[in-house]
């Protein structure tokens, strides 16, 4: 938000007016919206006037707004005003408002203060970078949702208050009205609590991890800034440089404040009893044993067979109950390791006691005296979906974030429980973004995924995990334009016309360079890893941003702003590797993305003879590393035959699979091969790499070419996943069509 004008000289100079957020690039898109002839003009000396005391904040928060967006001060005044704010006399939904723009002035009217919000974040999104003129409107609009989340986690890496203003800013601007802070994690305990003050003495402050060491590789290859961690970041503790922060409880109370005047609720979460390694570390008592650290997947947790634990567990929330005046908080739940629980003889002790069957049940009963204690506190307690193994409470709500337990929401909601969906597959915008995320978000139908009983669905959220996120700017980057998709099914059930979204997320880009949002510049259009030709082929790139410049090289170096810049398509007669980079209009840089273009031949097949099998062999080992090319070092465990490239049913936990026999091309021609996995994979033909899409990622989808003749030619995939993954292989010849697996694969 700093150096406003001359940012804002910038994008006016640079920033075609086509591509501005008028009245046909809402996000989300109004309800109802009528087009009046005319137009308002605002200029110096105008006014947001509130009709009643308590909607002063939102004419505050207005008038800031307004000034960012429109370079005109905006006094604030009691009564009418040339923008005048009020709540309905009459009966409205929770969130509804009605927005009318004509004869000079506008009018807001909201249901209750988070529909003024809403109402005004509409407005914003009338003007012209720059320009205090909108278009003549009556607009009356509701969200579908009550629940319109995002999640930020602060506890891998730290962000300032400041930087939680902004972030909050840019929420309310697009009708977020819940912001779930993950405040504690291994990795750092965020929130000062009075009573055990080592949480954060200590628990705030960490040497560097293998989390920043990925952040610096890749600030390194990618020759950006943005995933550095900030110099600011870091204190001096016991003698040592060590990065963290915390906030106090008056800046709590601040971020709370500042939210609220948004029409934005937050949510905290102390996670517990896993996830819990900067408590059990510091204070005897809470863990099972004395020494803590890290088993196979996860920390040591809290020991439920302790009172003491239980009782540091319930002070600490008894501090930060009262900071968060809203009747929910989570107590997360979730990838709880209970090896620990399975030796400890007080945990045994207590399932006896209990009379528990195992220790699934054990963690529910330890959550349901959390839950106990935060009701007799007047709070509503949320957990993560792991909650639902050892058995449901009555009345705890449910975050659904495991994609692969996709019973999970209608088992909650079976049992009466509320859930907010946010599965991790498509809401984790942390997860490095694919081709095929915006519209997939957009399109997503979680209903019809789950069986959730739909009158329990209080909600959908996107969550921002911040392993690979050490600053604001990455944060945004990571969030925009996916999160535009998430405030729309939100806020109302999508007609299914996904380019006609996509043509109002590309309205919004001159609207996120104006909030000083650093939105990743969405991909290329069929964009392919490898390029196979046999003649002649052209790069040519188009996206839905047409502001965006890409920079390339040839010869694999990390392209600059002296890079040559992609004009119009680019001819390939031999072998190349183009290394390609877009840049926003202010020269601000993305991440970089490479294609290999390869001449190649029909390479020569083998003719079926009958002998063949269908489908093909999946040799699964007991691996539990991160590269594709080690699996087969793992002890193996299990063959299976499959109909296609997918995860067998029977394999879990620790999954390397080496999937191999023969695709059986029908015609020569060039096929596509998209392959889509969680974590890492490869795709061999004829003893050529196609996709490499290794190493430990989230859910991605990378597509390659290869020229084939007809007939059957070998392949071979290599997966791992350690965590509910996922897996597949999508075919399509030279017209885009794509071939049915059935028939596809044999083996012998």
């Amino acid at each position: 938000m700093k150096n406003f004008a001359k940012k804002l000289m910038m994008i006016m100079a640079l920033v075609p007016l086509a591509v501005s957020a008028r009245v046909d690039c809402f996000v989300p898109q109004p309800q109802s919206v009528k087009v009046l002839k005319g137009a308002t003009t605002f200029a110096a000396g105008s006014t947001v006037g509130y009709g009643a005391p308590a909607l002063k904040p939102a004419a505050e928060y207005a008038a800031k707004a307004l000034q960012q967006v429109c370079g005109i001060e905006f006094a604030v005044k009691s009564g009418k005003g040339s923008i005048t704010l009020s709540v309905a006399g009459k009966k409205m939904a929770k969130g509804e408002y009605a927005l009318s723009v004509s004869s000079g002035k506008a009018s807001v009217v909201g249901a209750d203060y988070g529909g003024v919000i809403n109402g005004i974040a509409t407005l914003l999104q009338m003007f012209e970078p720059g320009s205090g003129e909108v278009e003549n409107v009556r607009i009356s609009d509701r969200p579908l949702y009550d629940w319109r989340g995002m999640h930020i986690d602060v506890s891998r890496h730290f962000f300032t208050v400041d930087e939680l203003k902004t972030f909050i800013d840019v929420l309310a601007a697009y009708k977020f009205n819940k912001m779930h802070w993950h405040l504690t994690d291994d990795q750092g305990w965020r929130i000062e609590i009075k009573r055990y003050p080592l949480l954060t003495q200590k628990g705030a402050w960490r040497t560097h991890n293998n989390q920043d060491q990925i952040c610096f590789a890749r600030a390194k290859a990618w020759h950006n800034d943005d995933l550095l961690l900030p110099a600011d970041r870091y204190s001096e503790v016991e003698g040592e440089k060590q990065y963290g922060g915390f906030y106090t409880q008056e800046q709590v109370k601040e971020v709370v404040a500042y939210a609220a005047s948004r029409g934005i609720d937050v949510v905290p979460e102390i996670d517990m009893p896993g996830h819990m390694l900067a408590a059990v570390s510091n204070y005897k008592g809470v863990a099972c044993f004395d020494e803590t650290g890290w088993g196979a997947l996860f920390s040591s947790p809290v020991c439920p067979g302790k009172d003491s634990a239980l009782e540091f567990c319930k002070n600490v929330y008894e501090e930060v109950i009262p900071l968060f005046p809203y009747e929910y908080v989570h107590i997360g739940g979730d990838e709880v390791a209970k090896e620990n629980w399975e030796k400890c003889p007080d945990c045994q002790a207590r399932i006896k006691e209990k009379g528990l069957k195992n220790e699934h049940e054990l963690q529910s009963w330890f959550i349901s005296e959390m839950e106990k204690f935060l009701n007799a506190h007047g709070k509503k307690m949320i957990g993560w979906d792991e909650c639902i193994e050892g058995g449901l409470s009555a009345t705890s709500t449910i975050a659904w974030w495991r994609s692969w337990a996709k019973k999970a929401p209608a088992e909650a909601t079976a049992h009466g429980n509320k859930v907010i969906v946010m599965p991790n597959h498509r809401f984790y915008l942390d997860n490095d973004e694919d081709d095929a995320d915006l519209r997939n978000i957009f399109s997503y139908d979680f209903l019809a995924e789950t069986g959730a009983d739909a009158s329990l669905v209080i909600g959908v959220q996107g969550a921002l995990w911040s392993e690979r996120i050490p600053t604001l700017n990455r944060l945004f980057y990571q969030a925009f334009p996916r999160a535009f998709a998430i405030a729309e099914i939100a806020w109302r059930k999508p007609d299914g016309n996904f380019d006609a979204f996509a043509a109002r997320v590309a309205g919004q880009m001159a609207h996120l360079e104006h909030l000083g949002v650093n939105y990743r510049i969405p991909n290329y259009d069929n964009f392919k890893v490898v390029r196979a030709f046999t003649d002649k082929a052209e790069l040519t790139l188009t996206g839905l941003d047409k502001t965006a410049m890409t920079r390339y090289t040839t010869d694999g170096s990390v392209p600059t702003l002296q890079s040559p810049l992609y004009t119009k398509p680019i001819t390939v007669s031999e072998n190349t590797l183009f290394t390609l980079r877009n840049f926003h209009v202010g020269g601000h840089p993305g991440d970089v993305r490479s294609v290999r273009f390869e001449k190649q031949a029909y390479g020569r097949s083998l003719q079926p003879n009958g002998t063949e099998k269908p489908g093909l062999v999946a040799d699964w080992y007991d691996y539990g590393g991160g590269v594709c090319g080690e699996i087969q070092q793992a002890p193996f465990k299990q063959r299976f035959t499959v109909d296609d490239v997918m995860i067998p049913q029977g394999a879990s936990g620790n999954i390397g699979l080496v999937i191999s026999g023969y695709i059986n091309v029908p015609a020569d021609d060039v096929y596509t091969f998209a392959l889509l996995s969680d974590d890492g994979s490869t795709l061999v033909i004829d003893s050529r790499m196609v996709v490499d899409n290794d190493k430990e990622h989230s859910a991605i989808q990378l597509t390659g070419e290869m020229a084939l003749s007809k007939g059957l030619h070998p392949i071979c995939v290599r997966y791992f996943d350690h965590n509910g993954g996922v897996l597949r292989l999508t075919v399509s010849n030279s017209r885009g069509e794509v071939i049915a697996a059935n028939g596809l694969y044999c083996h012998y």
